[in-house]
């Protein structure tokens, strides 16, 4: 569909969640009108894809910033002349993607990202797609009991769990910013309410959640495994293929993504910028 304020065009890509916006240059500086429109996109799909982009380091900061306070990334380095951009890169002699599991970026911190952009740089011939998941519905889908326990629960996200660390470990290794991971560590509640539409989402992801707070780990693992699996069910998600110059744009606050990794021996580089959220409640 064409918006009326603006020569966007907006077109769903599932029933669920994602959009594509065409008859936007993010190289030039849009209106006020274009970035409402966009941000309206975002709040009602949550992610938006943008195609054939051709733009540099300081305009990819100069759009996102049009939405927010781009953020710094706390484990890896950013590019030299521009530290909110982080290389999202695997390299051809990799096995391991960096952020290769279903994962809500950053929520080990008080205040998570509200949203996360990706650019494309260089992509292998096949392969490399993100999934994205719903976590609106994830939550709306749930049994009425159960979504009342859940509204009474606090969940406790930590940087060190092993299935999200394991990813980013060649990154460190070659351009860390030498901070520990076990030091960052941040409580949420499961569900949290959108600032912005006032939905209620669900917030766990199994690369950063351990446990729910006042109980163990082996007392939380049923129901976050439960959560992990019914979170990510078919109906709530969309495939993004990309190509040269595309951009994703995603609400970290209620969409979790998941890069696959079926590209061994070819480089994948992206650039990423994160901007600063709020605390969820």
């Amino acid at each position: 569909m064409r918006t009326n304020s603006s020569t966007i065009e907006v077109r769903p890509i599932t029933g669920s969640i994602g959009a594509e916006i065409s008859g936007v240059n993010i190289a030039e500086e849009l209106s006020s009108a274009a970035i409402a429109d966009i941000r309206q996109a975002l709040l009602d799909h949550l992610v938006i894809f943008l195609r054939d982009q051709d733009i540099t380091p300081a305009q990819q900061l100069a759009f996102v910033s049009r939405f927010g306070e781009p953020d710094i990334y706390p484990f890896v380095k950013g590019l030299e002349d521009y530290p909110q951009i982080t290389p999202i890169l695997k390299l051809p002699e990799e096995t391991i993607n960096f952020g290769g599991v279903w994962h809500s970026d950053t929520v080990y911190q008080p205040t998570p990202p509200m949203a996360t952009i990706l650019y494309a740089k260089e992509l292998p011939p096949t392969g490399g797609d993100t999934l994205f998941a719903n976590q609106y519905q994830a939550y709306e889908s749930l049994s009425a009991p159960l979504r009342k326990i859940l509204d009474g629960l606090t969940a406790v996200n930590s940087a060190a769990k092993g299935s999200a660390a394991h990813t980013r470990s060649s990154r460190v290794a070659d351009a860390g910013t030498g901070l520990a991971a076990e030091v960052m560590e941040a409580e949420h509640p499961v569900i949290r309410t959108h600032p912005e539409t006032g939905r209620k989402a669900l917030f766990v992801n199994t690369g950063h959640t351990v446990r729910f707070k006042g109980m163990t780990e082996a007392e939380s693992a049923p129901i976050l495994g439960f959560l992990y699996q019914h979170q990510i069910k078919p109906e709530f998600c969309c495939r993004f293929a990309w190509g040269p110059g595309s951009l994703a744009f995603w609400d970290n606050r209620c969409a979790q993504h998941y890069p696959v990794n079926d590209y061994h021996g070819h480089t994948r580089l992206l650039h990423r910028v994160t901007l600063k959220g709020d605390k969820p409640y």
